[in-house]
């Protein structure tokens, strides 16, 4: 009588299957983990250190707008000082040893565009950077979304497993009773140990998916590869209710990669229009102050002033090179065929993206359904056979069966909406829309 009390005992454990509790730590929301990855990444401060050089970059092509002032000192020594024949008289009229200091300015007036055309491009420059460090922040939190719901999938798969053992050490326990009273044969109880033994296989397997997938997450967030990771369980169904269309206009207006095709096909013009400037001559005016003499101060000498200065204005035009600059125009309007080739491409891939995320998105959504299901049917079924086993019309093999039927549905069933999550999240990168 005691033993039969002991079976029913082990049949109510085999049947709740509850999960082994653990103590709660510290638990990390999607919005901070994605926080702390932006606020740590390499990738990101990279990103944001480019923007800045590119802000250099168009001070710099500011200033050539601007006078520049220039400054120089110099000796020279001769052979021979400097002299004169008048008739057959030579008089010197010169130094060996000559000091000169001169301090000038130079001033452009006109280049043909070309300093324009450097500004513009420059401007663009910052541009472009912005938009690259957009293209960073949102993979970088797609990656970071993907990993989280990675974690949480693997954390719902490890309490399957443990689950799963546990029913099948409960069950190695019933089958022994039974074993013991001749209620069922030998090959039941080791069927039953050989099924427990897969069970404890497939919980290692997990526990290492989980442990791989944490190092992942530490790793992105740039911790400790061994630290302790809790996440907020938001691994569930959260309706996403848009159209096809609605997600390609959102794409066409939000996605950095059509800015940065534009962009590139404004800086390919401008490169255009900064080859033509070549076609022009220069103007410009510069001034010179100068001090000379015989001595390091400079001072003049008995042949000549110690200072003098100038101002000159200067036109310069280099008319012909062998066909040197049309060549060099031509090679930047080819450029530009290729841009607008480029730009027409990414269009067409980003299409392509958004379509591909929200057929997966929907398929995903189907097998939440299907895998829901398919649950409630594993459970019924598993139940209906232990039922029939205690009452001695079912078999060993009928109740692991169920058994494993029931760990692959809820396996199943928390895939899909890992899948699900991560579908959504990608499907809102092709949209280039940011949300966490």
């Amino acid at each position: 009588m005691s033993r039969m009390i002991i079976v029913m005992g082990l049949l109510l454990v085999l049947m709740s299957g509850q999960a082994l509790g653990t103590e709660e730590a510290e638990v990390l929301s999607l919005k901070e983990a994605v926080e702390i990855a932006l606020e740590r990444s390499a990738s990101i401060h990279s990103a944001r250190e480019g923007m800045k050089g590119a802000e250099y970059l168009r001070r710099a092509a500011f200033a050539d707008f601007l006078p520049t002032f220039r400054t120089e000192y110099g000796y020279t020594y001769l052979n021979k000082a400097p002299s004169a024949q008048f008739g057959f008289i030579e008089t010197q009229v010169g130094t060996r040893s000559n000091y000169g200091w001169t301090t000038g300015f130079d001033q452009p007036l006109f280049t043909g565009g070309s300093l324009c055309w450097s500004y513009r491009l420059a401007q663009l420059g910052v541009d472009l950077s912005k938009v690259f460090f957009e293209l960073v922040k949102q993979d970088l939190v797609l990656q970071v979304k993907a990993t989280y719901f990675n974690i949480l999938k693997a954390e719902k798969i490890r309490e399957v497993g443990l689950r799963a053992v546990e029913q099948l050490e409960a069950a190695v326990e019933v089958s022994k009773a039974y074993y013991d009273v001749g209620i069922i044969p030998k090959n039941d109880l080791l069927q039953t140990k050989v099924q427990m033994a897969q069970a404890r296989q497939n919980l290692t397997r997990a526990e290492v998916e989980l442990a791989i997938a944490k190092a992942a997450f530490n790793t992105l967030l740039r911790r400790d590869v061994e630290m302790e990771v809790t996440l907020e369980d938001i691994l569930a169904y959260r309706p996403m209710e848009v159209t096809f269309k609605e997600c390609l206009a959102k794409a066409r207006r939000n996605r950095p990669e059509l800015k940065e095709a534009e962009l590139n096909m404004k800086r390919v013009k401008k490169e255009v229009q900064l080859a033509r400037s070549q076609y022009f001559p220069v103007l410009g005016f510069s001034g010179n102050y100068e001090r000379v003499g015989d001595d390091p101060g400079v001072s003049g000498s008995p042949y000549e002033d110690k200072d003098s200065w100038n101002i000159t204005a200067y036109a310069r035009w280099t008319f012909w090179q062998w066909g040197k600059k049309r060549q060099l125009v031509r090679e930047k309007e080819i450029r530009l065929v290729q841009a607008e080739d480029a730009s027409v491409q990414v269009e067409d891939g980003i299409s392509l993206e958004v379509k591909d995320a929200y057929l997966r998105l929907r398929e995903a959504k189907d097998k939440i359904g299907v895998a829901d299901v398919a649950v409630e049917q594993a459970e019924e079924n598993f139940r209906i056979n232990v039922e029939r086993f205690r009452e001695q019309v079912a078999t060993t093999t009928e109740v692991l069966d169920a058994q494993t039927l029931l760990t692959q549905a809820r396996s199943n069933y928390y895939n899909a909406l890992s899948d699900f999550n991560i579908a959504r999240a990608n499907l809102e990168r092709a949209m280039g829309v940011v949300t966490y």
